[in-house]
């Protein structure tokens, strides 16, 4: 009949497992420049609780090449935070300049007479400069034929495809 002493035990339960967040898709994506880009998304796991899901922070603007960082998180009602998950998608200018000539492609000159090039200019659909280099050179003291070759590229790397004009070089005096 001794009467023991009452023990109380607390038992807590509580969520100390932090939720998982898996990208749908590649960690790193690349977008052509103007097109629609529609994030692939991420799925959340979690030992306790379902129905998470992630907060992305970021934008990406097609209209601007360049790279940009999609931030997702998240945290479950217990306070414990996802270990944060990146995605970097690079918008990307596939298309280089377009080379128009100054004048025309084909070219008869007067022999010693002095020769000035037309040249050529280039837009591109980014750049709104674009530099255009000439190689090749006419001698207009001797008869023959030259090939001027116009050639550029933008600032993404992207080269256009090489323009040429004809110069021939004739001596027509009596």
């Amino acid at each position: 009949g001794n009467a023991a002493t009452p023990v109380t035990r607390t038992v807590v339960v509580r969520d100390t497992g932090a939720p998982v967040i898996t990208l749908l898709g590649s960690a790193e994506m690349d977008v052509l420049l103007n097109a629609t880009f529609t994030d692939p998304g991420s799925s959340v796991s979690d030992g306790f609780e379902s129905g998470l899901t992630a907060i992305v922070i970021g934008v990406v603007d097609t209209s601007v090449p360049g790279t940009y960082t999609l931030t997702y998180n998240v945290s479950d009602s217990g306070g414990n935070a996802a270990t944060e998950v990146k995605r970097t998608v690079r918008v990307v200018d596939p298309d280089g300049p377009i080379i128009t000539l100054n004048g025309d492609a084909n070219i008869n000159h007067e022999a010693g007479t002095l020769y000035v090039d037309a040249g050529a200019s280039a837009t591109d659909n980014v750049d709104t400069t674009v530099t255009v280099i000439t190689t090749g050179s006419v001698d207009a003291n001797t008869t023959g034929t030259y090939t001027l070759t116009y050639s550029a590229s933008d600032s993404a790397g992207n080269a256009a495809t090489p323009v040429t004009r004809t110069v021939v070089v004739r001596d027509t005096g009596a």
